[in-house]
């Protein structure tokens, strides 16, 4: 016996709509369970999404670019093997309305595919750093194929909606526009690429998805925050020996007691002394949103390129239950197991390069949030007390901040509070 069913897009987080980029199976295909059959993409990271069912494609229902969400229908699959999911509910899909340039009459519009504008894709940690545009999805229609971003487009209809008026008065201003010289971003002038292959052999290597879409941020990010960096150095002799007067007990329990697990609780003892340094400015820049839980955000290295997975009300959760959830996330985010819910909501990052190398750094901060911190390499220096030297074991601290939001007296302040929490652990339990 036969059945035809439906195969739906699983949770995939706290999206409304994630965009589809590539299709990896054809009508007429045979599938597995759990056989990869979209690779989705949203601001954050890339994920494939796996067929719940063994059988042969009969119809897809996306295309790529499509935009889908927890519960649209992929494609119809003829299951021969224990499907058990509804029949699926013939509909048909309405084409898509044609687009004419003719809609613009006051200029020469641009061939499809130049792009007036370069979209600036945010966040590898937080979806709060996109700006949401207010439009019709034929007003999207219509700036797609355009090439305009409508985020940079101002709505004259009520609460902010863009119009189509809108979006050709947009076009009409670039196009009026003096030209400049090409940029990378903010008229930034372009780094010219030149003729390696005259200076020698090369190889030309394609950048990770990752890789394409954190750059992408990164540059965002530095271009659009006023960066401040912070450096102390913290005493943490003791905490060493508190650690590894545990670590024995913790390994028992399953899970490894880093140094990285006691920086997270010193950070969160700091952010509540200084809340300013846990918040996000407003969209138009006017207001400071303090936020009253702590998701910690750790870069981790991966084969892909740098993930920032977040650990969740690390003030809420102890030593211990912090050290697995960080081994287990850590462990995915390497797997690239992560899920976009993974990758959601934090309010302040660490970057420890420590387990590499190196001492000081210029951590960027990850927008939406308004600062980050690099840790460094520990190593045992000579420490006058007073009356001689003694050996301490001493771990550079780099603070990088956005200064419209958080000024010198204040990040120096966050990092000496920081810096006393980690000279005495202890303090984080007062």
């Amino acid at each position: 016996m036969t059945t035809l069913i439906e195969l739906k897009v699983p949770d995939i987080g706290d999206f409304d709509e994630i965009e589809i980029i590539e299709i990896l199976v054809s009508v007429g295909d045979s599938i597995e369970e759990n056989q990869d059959i979209i690779t989705l993409e949203s601001d954050k990271a890339a994920m494939e999404i796996p067929s719940s069912h063994t059988g042969i494609i009969k119809e897809l229902k996306v295309n790529i670019g499509d935009k889908v969400k927890e519960g649209s229908i992929i494609a119809l699959v003829e299951a021969t093997t224990g499907a058990k999911a509804a029949p699926a509910v013939k509909t048909e899909k309405q084409p898509a309305k044609a687009f004419s340039f003719d809609d613009i009459k006051s200029y020469k519009a641009p061939e499809p595919e130049a792009k007036l504008i370069e979209e600036t894709a945010f966040a590898p940690d937080s979806n709060a750093a996109v700006k949401h545009a207010h439009a019709s999805p034929s007003v999207r229609q219509f700036a797609r194929e355009l090439g305009v971003t409508l985020t940079m487009v101002v709505g004259s209809s009520e609460k902010g909606r863009i119009t189509k008026q809108d979006v050709q008065n947009f076009v009409k201003q670039k196009i009026n526009t003096p030209a400049v010289a090409s940029s990378s971003g903010s008229a930034i002038p372009a780094v010219p690429v030149g003729n390696y292959e005259k200076f020698g052999a090369i190889e030309n290597v394609e950048l990770s998805r990752i890789k394409k879409i954190s750059g992408k941020h990164l540059h965002a990010c530095w271009l659009n925050i006023p960066h401040v960096t912070q450096f102390d150095e913290a005493d943490i002799t003791e905490l060493e020996k508190f650690r590894k007067s545990n670590k024995d007990s913790a390994a028992k329990q399953g899970v490894n007691l880093t140094p990285l697990v006691f920086i997270m609780k010193a950070v969160v003892a700091s952010l509540k002394r200084y809340p300013e340094l846990n918040a996000s400015l407003s969209e138009d820049k006017q207001n400071l949103i303090l936020k009253n839980y702590y998701h910690i955000g750790v870069a981790v290295d991966t084969p892909n390129g740098l993930m920032v997975p977040v650990i969740r009300d690390v003030d809420k959760k102890g030593f211990l239950e912090l050290a697995g959830e960080l081994g287990e996330i850590s462990s995915r985010a390497r797997d690239g197991a992560l899920t976009a819910k993974d990758l959601q909501g934090g309010t302040f990052s660490i970057s420890s390069l420590g387990g590499i190398g190196g001492s000081f750094f210029t951590p960027i901060v990850n927008a939406p949030e308004v600062a980050i911190l690099g840790v460094g390499r520990h190593k045992m220096q000579p420490i006058w007390n007073g009356s001689e030297f003694e050996p301490r074991l001493i771990l550079p601290l780099s603070v990088s901040y956005d200064h419209r939001v958080v000024d010198g007296a204040m990040g120096a302040r966050f990092t000496s509070h920081l810096n006393m929490m980690l000279s005495d652990i202890r303090k984080v339990l007062l």
